[in-house]
């Protein structure tokens, strides 16, 4: 991590974008300007082709010819508006063809086709805290995977009840800072610029998650776990509901005051609370009523679990015989809302489906944890198109397996081949089969990944594609350093020049999508400020 603070200059960026700005359209446009300020937006967005490169032989002159139209230049990095007092940037947004003969620096990525532009990666469900156990506990179903795994790792979190050593407190810091940024930083590097996280039920740990997040400059909505109920492991627990509230509100204002210098500029919080019951089984009825106020009072987004195992349902439906259903649990103690965020719904009746699209809720799907808890698979496509509900992804650490919301694109388009293959095994798959063929596209996953994200975390207005207004949270993708693996032949290379220049680099999108990994995600950006660079290799930001 680097210690100074660095102020960061208008840049101007060149070369292809891909990205979805609605569900099921992949954009594929070569030769992109992007103008992203001092703060980190985006203030233009457009082609620059031949016309534009008969009257101005550069990009540079044309950018500075059209500034010149519209009255006004780049702005000049003169103003201490630019220092974050929470945020450590790098280099900022570097790029070894740098011009500042303008007043702004020039970043081309146009002479390498292979190379393209992708919004930052949402990582709507994943928890900080279970990333040591990642790849532990495939022989169990969820709910024992949770007693035998998972409660005694967060419980390490905790701080003991009663007085606490000095030193004992320090080595439990000192745990969750390691675990948090080995979390935080390999997320990041994976093209992850905003990650949606559980903590633990300990608010000291919690508040580190959201320092760290700020510091290594990833978006992050943190959250305290809230769980009042645990027989089968009750050393990991907050019996006092009043208690997990205040923690809770503890952890918002928190979060809020990290804020205060990053909005001083205008521009989306950095890092924000997020009201987080665990699931139904684990939160008695009043500690969801008290957080559904809580919610409504700070305007707060919520996160918790729904069906994602049947043996689950049936334990929710026997806790609460009075709901309706497992998503009626949620709605009697007010914690469905335009800003709550469901992970799995592998399992949701048409009724339930109908609930969460009327309170305008998201769907996060994992598809790597309910494949390794061998919990179900979702009918996404339905869920997408029928019942017309935002759909996000997950990486759902450390059920799920991997920290990179590539490999959960993969598998989701995976998992539902698998879901059309059992079509005539079970009557229930055609009951959950969705229109067509139930099967999601690339840009269906894509647009998942990136703007289904942003919807589900209340940022779609400013983040998740490029267009004129939204934050710069970005990703650079690269499918043909040699050092990476996948092979690209010479006849499969884009060339600017080429007719089919679009479909090769649309070949290249699915290649790397079910080829590649997080090498080949060689830089990122998140508010327009650079926060990792694997091209320089002398230099890491992080």
């Amino acid at each position: 991590m680097h210690s100074e603070r660095t102020r960061v200059s208008y840049t101007l960026y060149h070369g292809t974008v891909v990205h979805t700005p609605s569900l099921g359209q992949l954009l594929i446009q070569p030769k992109m300007l992007i103008g992203v300020t001092q703060e980190g937006k985006i203030d233009y967005f457009s082609h620059y082709g031949e016309q534009e490169h008969a009257l101005h032989k550069t990009p540079q002159a044309f950018f500075q010819w059209l500034c010149d139209q519209r009255g006004y230049g780049p702005p000049q990095p003169t103003s201490d508006r630019n220092r974050w007092e929470h945020y450590i940037p790098g280099r900022g947004n570097g790029g070894n063809d740098r011009s500042r003969r303008y007043g702004y620096d020039y970043v081309d990525f146009s002479k390498h086709p292979s190379k393209f532009l992708v919004p930052g990666f949402f990582d709507t469900h994943i928890h900080a805290s279970q990333f040591p156990n990642a790849g532990l506990g495939s022989e169990l179903p969820l709910l024992d995977w949770l007693e035998k795994y998972t409660f005694s790792l967060e419980n390490r979190f905790r701080a003991p009840d009663g007085e606490e050593l000095p030193s004992a407190r320090k080595r439990r810091l000192q745990m969750a800072n390691t675990i948090y940024s080995r979390v935080i930083n390999r997320t990041l590097a994976a093209g992850t610029t905003t990650a949606s996280y559980f903590a633990t039920i300990d608010t000291d740990t919690t508040n580190v998650l959201a320092d760290l997040a700020v510091q290594h400059g990833q978006r992050a909505l943190v959250g305290k776990v809230c769980m009042d109920c645990n027989p089968t492991y009750p050393e990991y627990v907050e019996p006092d509901a009043e208690a997990l509230v205040r923690g809770t509100v503890e952890v918002l204002e928190h979060c809020a005051g990290l804020n205060v210098s990053v909005q001083s500029l205008g521009g989306p919080k950095m890092v924000q609370g997020i009201v987080t019951p665990r699931f139904a089984p684990l939160c008695l009825g009043e500690l969801m009523k008290r957080l559904g106020a809580l919610a409504s009072k700070y305007n707060a987004p919520v996160q918790t679990h729904i069906s994602e195992n049947k043996d689950e349902i049936k334990l929710v439906a026997d806790l609460f015989p009075e709901c309706s259903d497992y998503t009626g649990v949620y709605d009697d103690h007010g914690l469905l809302g335009a800003l709550t965020i469901l992970a799995h719904a592998v399992h949701l009746t048409k009724h339930e489906c109908k609930k969460i699209l009327q309170k305008n809720c998201s769907i996060l799907h994992c598809p790597s944890l309910n494949t390794f808890l061998t919990s179900g698979t979702a009918p996404v496509k339905r869920y997408l198109y029928e019942d017309k509900i935002n759909v996000a992804l997950g990486t759902d650490i450390s059920g799920g397996c991997d920290y990179s919301i590539l490999s959960a694109m993969k598998e989701l388009i995976m998992v539902l081949h698998h879901l059309k293959m059992d079509k005539g095994k079970d009557k229930q798959q055609l009951v959950d089969t969705a229109p067509d063929n139930g099967l999601v596209t690339v840009a269906d996953a894509l647009y998942m990944a990136t703007m289904g994200g942003a919807v589900a975390c209340d940022m779609g207005s400013e983040l998740g594609s490029f267009e004129v207004n939204k934050w710069f949270d970005a990703q650079l993708i690269d499918v043909m350093s040699p050092d990476l693996n996948i092979d690209v032949f010479d006849f499969q290379e884009p060339a600017l020049d080429d007719t089919d220049m679009v479909d090769k680099v649309r070949q290249l999108v699915h290649r790397w999508i079910f080829c590649g990994d997080d090498r080949n995600c060689v830089k990122v950006w998140c508010n327009g400020r650079q926060v990792v660079d694997k091209e320089d290799r002398w230099v890491y930001l992080g």
